[in-house]
């Protein structure tokens, strides 16, 4: 056991049997103080090494009793994107991109207090019956992944910050995810019904590509957006955001993704989003593309060809009496854009997004997909390929009054 563990503990011990709230900074305070003393008596009498900064130890100690400790601190900055606790273990992904180490020591006992406040905030707990969550923290600034024995060996938890500010697709240019001429072409595909799936590994920065594309969406639509722990904020002028619900202690109550889809099909949207495409709630887009809404969403998937096979197994999910090829048949003539971005780290361990392909879904005669990629990787480059979506696609933007795609696709107008 090391200094910090050992006067931690101590401290705790005593608050407990003392009744000293841990909001009580003064109370608090000086039983620190008292067990940082203690502890270097007991090194000058008995042997061991010294503290290196006793007032250092003092203040990492009382932040840890009344704040959340260091991890907490990490949550503060305004540079960290990502932290990952395992056990007693934490990193975290900063603002140059790199995974980092914490260089403060912490406990998983103390990482394990700090999730059960930041869920104190929510309707959602962790413990032996219930060992996985998900839930918004942090004022709804983050999202906590979390799970602990008897599912995982150790506590294992994610939180991952996302940034409440408005997302566009100038945004994305600026950040070098993707140029200007494929973002004029989302901007035009966004502008008219189109259907839309962004594709990506985990962490490839599809929910903010998401949020870019409903930012260029006309506020006369209607969105009715739906996911499981709400990481959308895009401002929208007409619709709203729904978020599920866990079933409660007694096993009631819950409301699945698929109950928001099938909830807002009868709100007259005019495009319906789901925050990630999982499992059954693909069989209700279904419903809601035959009922002639649009709809965007993300998905995993390692291409964009791969991402209409994997929309489709999540259909199939639902365990509804059809076939495969009724359901590929329907999101063939239904799904036009699959935007499908990488997630790749540089020499120097930065990680870098980026839009990768840019694939157009074109009506095919067999219960296939038939596809036509409008950008592509080259060079190191999203480079346009020359080729023209469906005319399906095409007709549909150019009838919102955009002018013509291809001039725009080759550069000769201003999108």
């Amino acid at each position: 056991m090391n200094a910090y563990t050992e006067i931690r503990s101590s401290v705790l011990k005593r608050l407990e049997a003392a009744q000293v709230a841990s909001g009580d900074f003064d109370g608090v305070g000086g039983i620190v103080d008292d067990e940082v003393t203690r502890y270097e008596r007991q090194v000058a009498v008995e042997g061991g090494f010294p503290l290196r900064d006793p007032g250092a130890m003092r203040e990492q100690v009382l932040a840890s009793v009344t704040g959340g400790g260091p991890v907490a601190a990490l949550l503060e900055r305004p540079d960290v994107e990502e932290v990952f606790l395992e056990g007693d273990a934490v990193r975290f992904i900063g603002g140059d991109g790199r995974l980092q180490p914490l260089a403060v020591p912490t406990t998983e006992e103390e990482s394990r207090a700090l999730i059960t406040r930041l869920l104190s905030e929510t309707d959602r707990h962790l413990d032996t019956a219930s060992p996985m969550v998900q839930a918004r923290v942090l004022g709804g600034t983050a999202r906590l992944t979390a799970v602990v024995p008897p599912v995982a060996d150790r506590l294992s938890a994610t939180i991952r910050k996302y940034a409440v500010r408005r997302q566009s697709l100038d945004g994305m240019v600026a950040l070098g995810s993707l140029g200007e001429d494929a973002a004029g072409f989302l901007r035009a595909v966004m502008r008219s019904d189109a259907s839309v799936i962004v594709s990506g590994q985990p962490g490839a920065g599809k929910t903010t590509m998401l949020s870019a594309l409903l930012d260029a969406v006309p506020p006369s639509a209607c969105i009715r957006s739906c996911e499981e722990v709400r990481e959308l904020h895009v401002p929208v002028v007409h619709g709203s955001y729904y978020e599920t619900r866990p079933a409660g202690l007694d096993g009631r109550g819950e409301i699945t993704l698929r109950d928001l889809v099938k909830l807002v099909l009868a709100m007259r949207p005019d495009r319906i989003v789901v925050g990630e495409v999982r499992g059954a709630e693909a069989f209700e887009l279904t419903r809601a593309v035959n009922a002639g809404c649009g709809f965007a969403g993300t998905i995993h998937a390692n291409s964009a060809r791969e991402a209409l096979d994997a929309l489709v197994n999540a259909a199939l999910m639902a365990g509804e009496q059809v076939t495969e090829s009724i359901v590929r048949k329907v999101f063939a003539s239904s799904l036009d854009v699959v935007v499908h971005l990488g997630r790749t780290t540089a020499a120097d361990g930065r990680i870098e997004r980026r839009v990768e392909e840019i694939l157009a879904v074109v009506p095919s005669l067999t219960d296939g997909f038939t596809t036509e990629p409008v950008f592509a990787w080259t060079d190191g480059v999203l480079r346009w390929t020359g080729a023209m979506p469906p005319g399906r696609l095409t007709d549909r933007i150019e009838q919102t009054g955009q002018g013509s795609l291809r001039a725009q696709l080759e550069g000769r107008v201003v999108a």
